[in-house]
């Protein structure tokens, strides 16, 4: 999608970087990379880099930079179109078990805003620094992610997590990442990273309390993303 997003507006300026957030790097992220045959550049974030610097805390997030590099909008969430997955129709594939039987019905009512976003972004690159979309210095930091203290703690708290997983230590990790997780319990990235690690699709494990379904089902589908700030 954002392949389709970069041939339609980088010939009038734009440039698209897509960062995968994945600690593994690119033992789990080539496959993804190799697959959309990027011809922007494609990064992968072995150290949740995004999340500590801009406040990122689900993915896909969008971050606007303008050619002075200076932040138009903070991280939101940036679909520029309906993936298939969220296009559920009446009948699930047959092939399927309970827990991705469920997965998909949830995802059905994630709330995405493709159109809004797409022809807010258009706008921003006809129109620059005069577009309604275009947010002051001002404005972007009152729309940024607080960070409290236990924030930082989280923060710090996924940081050895990871650090003990590269060294080997998958174990001593997990009480790391459980207390990432409670610190900061809206962070899906952090939460995310861990459940992929123990179980591929993210489902139930002997590890975690919770998982991607439970979680999204006791905060509800409609609010596993922000509601996009755009007129």
């Amino acid at each position: 999608m954002w392949q389709e997003v970069r041939e339609e507006l980088h010939p009038k300026g734009l440039e698209i970087v897509t960062v995968a957030l994945e600690l593994r790097g690119m033992e789990k992220a080539a496959r993804w990379i190799e697959a959309a045959n990027p011809r922007h550049p494609s990064l992968v974030d072995e150290a949740h880099v995004l999340d500590e610097l801009f406040g990122v805390v689900n993915v896909p997030s969008g971050i606007w930079i303008d050619e002075k590099g200076i932040i138009v909008r903070p991280p939101e969430t940036a679909y520029p179109a309906i993936p298939d997955l969220f296009k559920q129709s009446s009948a699930l594939p047959a092939n399927l078990d309970e827990y991705q039987a469920g997965v998909r019905r949830e995802v059905a009512n994630i709330r995405i805003q493709p159109r809004r976003y797409m022809n807010a972004l258009r706008d921003w690159v006809a129109n620059g620094s005069a577009s309604r979309h275009a947010l002051t210095p001002e404005d972007v930091v009152a729309r940024s992610r607080a960070r409290p203290p236990e924030a930082a703690e989280a923060a710090a708290q996924f940081e050895l997590g990871q650090h003990l997983h590269r060294a080997g230590h998958t174990d001593d990790a997990v009480a790391h990442f459980r207390d990432a997780h409670r610190l900061q319990p809206e962070n899906w990235t952090y939460k995310r990273q861990a459940w992929s690690m123990v179980n591929a699709s993210q489902g139930p494990s002997d590890v975690y309390e919770r998982d991607w379904l439970s979680e999204v089902r006791r905060v509800g589908a409609e609010n596993y993303y922000e509601r996009l700030d755009m007129d």
